[in-house]
């Protein structure tokens, strides 16, 4: 302890501002690790993405059915074709991922087609799965370019040597 009757002013003043600094750093520390542990809450780990249909709903559509009917009971189709005919689409994904900052891994893929014959009745109604195409990615912000891909130290070398 401080015997504040031989210690200067100054020194009991610095010793208080340290203290103080000290605890407000730590204050601050505590809620940092606090917000940056919160966003790791709530996650599940599951995404489903796009029209999640039950097989109730799909068991329901049959051939000769009009196409407002569909509609009633699937829903708006995700997309639709009309090159060859008419067909819509029901798309979903599930895809997992361990934490949220983690690279994700699509684990099951449904396209729910409906074909539609000229007078737009169901022709007929395919249900394909992962193992019938290619998985794709709905959000893909990269294009891919034309040529090698430099890194930034590579770049920079290859810009020095042709001033030589």
């Amino acid at each position: 302890m401080i015997d504040r009757a031989r210690a200067p002013r100054h020194k009991i003043a610095e010793i208080f501002m340290a203290r103080t600094l000290r605890s407000v750093f730590r204050g601050a520390a505590v809620a940092g690790i606090a917000v940056g542990l919160s966003g790791c809450l709530g996650y599940e780990g599951v995404v489903n993405r796009g029209a999640i249909l039950d097989s109730r709903s799909t068991s329901q559509v049959k051939p000769g059915m009009s196409a407002q009917q569909v509609m009633s009971t699937l829903g708006t189709p995700s997309t639709t074709s009309t090159v060859g005919g008419d067909a819509w689409y029901y798309v979903s994904q599930r895809i997992e991922r361990s934490f949220a900052f983690m690279p994700q891994n699509i684990t099951d893929q449904r396209v729910y087609a409906v074909y539609f014959d000229k007078s737009k009745k169901v022709q007929r109604v395919a249900d394909y799965g992962m193992e019938d195409g290619k998985p794709i990615d709905f959000i893909s912000r990269t294009t891919p370019t034309a040529g090698p891909e430099y890194h930034l130290l590579q770049g920079m070398l290859s810009k020095v040597t042709n001033l030589f």
